[in-house]
């Protein structure tokens, strides 16, 4: 008997199917996207060798001018730090090619090297768009939490990298504490922050030592990274941050070796340019966290930006930026080096269209180039400047469908399977009722939690909603729920006041007895 063929409306129907799985093992395919050839990446190679043995960086700390000429280097007559190409070559050879960052519960490591890609959160907003008033304002601490909270909850969003300043805290070591505390209470995925001095780094890392069970336990299984920006463009070492990169590499931290220059300000107008000095200036920090922990776990962090030139201001949303990107990162590939980028800075203020395009072209161009780890892939909005917690939610989805279409295609006699085709060819004439179909509904696909598939008529019946809404509706619900218990109760309250943290109830922090008397 030939099956009746399903009408539309049922057709439409099996988008609320996938109850009982959620969808693919997301594994993509990265690093086939080739914008230079072998003999560009090869000049651009030599072109970095030659700006640092020649041009060199200047303000070098005398921690990082010691370690570079204990090693062969030396400093130029007007004072800027050398590095020889046998010294940068040497590195390269022995820097690992695989790193693993782990985060606290089971399925959140993530390994860089080879072809996986992790997409996360990141940035430095110093403001974020109020879901009471819908109207940009100064970021808190209790923000970064409500972040934290929600990306636990996003499935495509795999690490949680700092994404505001908590302005509400004027003391800059305690709030690099704070956040440090903030982001690890509201999620178990690996975490990333910033630190400003050495001080800062030790306090952090005792604060990671205390939540792991010990330093020895926290090296084996790191949970948070630092971003650390090391160079101030052109070819010149940000001398704290430098001091930083070093002392974090000693404690046993992971390191994000990033360089930010702005195409046609702080770095070449033209992309090859731009991407020679970025990646000479990478180089120097690879070299430099190498040379002061061997056993160092550092990320080649090239995060060259294109300036708008009518206005000097930078511009992340635009094909330029995606492919400038993409060259930046081939050249971490041409290395075999653990990568990490930017992607996904749109232009936009609101988590509309141009969001949705600008981000969504940056993030497909840095996962085909091969970067393994890219930040400021979900929430950013207004070229960095500000957060949406409503983007997080609407870039989950955007994100799953990006990492789905980069998935493997599996091309085996299953997959193909004449006799199969034949049989539904000469029999149904369709293949809504085999077996195979409905094993691969769950298996196979991944469907949108904000994205609509419904009719016209089912839409517009239900209130006609747009992503945005929707996405306020389900952060609405998650930031309702009690937070999640990343810590130890025990544990947290006595750390907050050893520390004098502020503390993290019902759904937001308010400050401790300490906190209060400390900072007024």
């Amino acid at each position: 008997m030939v099956d009746k063929q399903p009408t539309p409306r049922q057709r439409r129907g099996r988008r609320a199917a996938p109850a009982t799985g959620k969808g693919p093992a997301l594994l993509p395919v990265g690093g086939r996207l080739t914008l230079l050839s072998d003999d560009e990446l090869a000049r651009i190679h030599a072109a970095a060798l030659t700006l640092l043995a020649e041009t060199g960086l200047a303000e070098a700390p005398d921690e990082a001018a010691a370690l570079v000429t204990d090693a062969g280097g030396s400093l130029s007559p007007d004072g800027r730090l050398l590095f020889p190409p046998g010294l940068v070559e040497h590195v390269l050879g022995l820097l690992p090619r695989k790193i693993t960052l782990s985060g606290r519960r089971p399925g959140t490591e993530l390994t860089l090297g080879g072809q996986q890609v992790h997409l996360g959160t990141g940035g430095a907003s110093p403001q974020i768009l109020d879901l009471d008033t819908g109207r940009y304002r100064d970021s808190a601490l209790a923000d970064i939490f409500d972040a934290a909270r929600i990306v636990e909850a996003m499935d495509h969003i795999h690490f949680f990298s700092r994404p505001m300043v908590a302005r509400d805290i004027e003391d800059t070591a305690a709030m690099e504490l704070n956040t440090a505390w903030a982001c690890l209470s509201g999620t178990s995925k690996h975490v990333m922050v910033s630190a400003s001095s050495p001080e800062s780094v030790d306090a952090i890392a005792t604060l990671a030592h205390e939540i792991a069970g010990s330093e020895a336990a926290f090296r084996a299984v790191p949970f948070l990274s630092l971003n650390i920006n090391h160079v101030a463009p052109p070819m010149r070492f940000d001398p704290d941050s430098a001091r930083v990169l070093i002392h974090a590499a000693r404690r046993g931290i992971p390191v994000m070796v990033n360089t930010f220059g702005q195409l046609g300000a702080s770095s070449p107008v033209t992309i090859a340019g731009c991407v020679a000095q970025t990646t000479a200036e990478t180089l120097a920090g690879m070299v430099l966290a190498w040379l002061a922990a061997p056993d160092v776990r550092a990320i080649f962090g090239p995060r060259p930006m294109v300036t708008d030139l009518r206005t000097g201001a930078m511009a992340g949303g635009g094909g330029e930026q995606a492919k400038l990107t993409a060259a930046a990162i081939q050249m971490a590939r041409h290395y075999g080096l653990p990568s990490s980028t930017i992607a996904g800075a749109t232009d936009s203020k609101w988590p509309d269209a141009q969001a949705g395009h600008e981000k969504c072209l940056a993030v497909t161009m840095a996962l085909q180039a091969g970067a393994h780890f890219v930040t400021q892939a979900a929430g950013t909005q207004a070229s960095l400047m500000a957060t949406a917690l409503e983007s997080y939610v609407i870039d989950n989805d955007m994100l799953g469908s990006i990492l789905s279409a980069h998935t493997a295609i599996e091309v085996s006699e299953e997959t193909l399977n004449p006799a199969a085709i034949h049989g539904a060819a000469t029999g149904a004439g369709h293949f809504l009722g085999e077996a195979e179909t409905l094993a691969r509904m769950n298996s196979d696909f991944l469907y949108p939690q904000i994205g609509d598939r419904r009719s016209i008529g089912e839409w517009q019946d239900d209130g006609a909603a747009d992503s945005w809404q929707r996405a306020h509706a389900r952060v609405r619900d998650i930031l309702a729920a009690p937070p999640p218990a990343i810590i130890d109760a025990a544990l947290a309250a006595d750390l907050e006041t050893r520390f004098g943290l502020r503390r993290f109830a019902g759904g937001g922090p308010h400050q401790s007895a300490t906190q209060e008397s400390s900072h007024g």
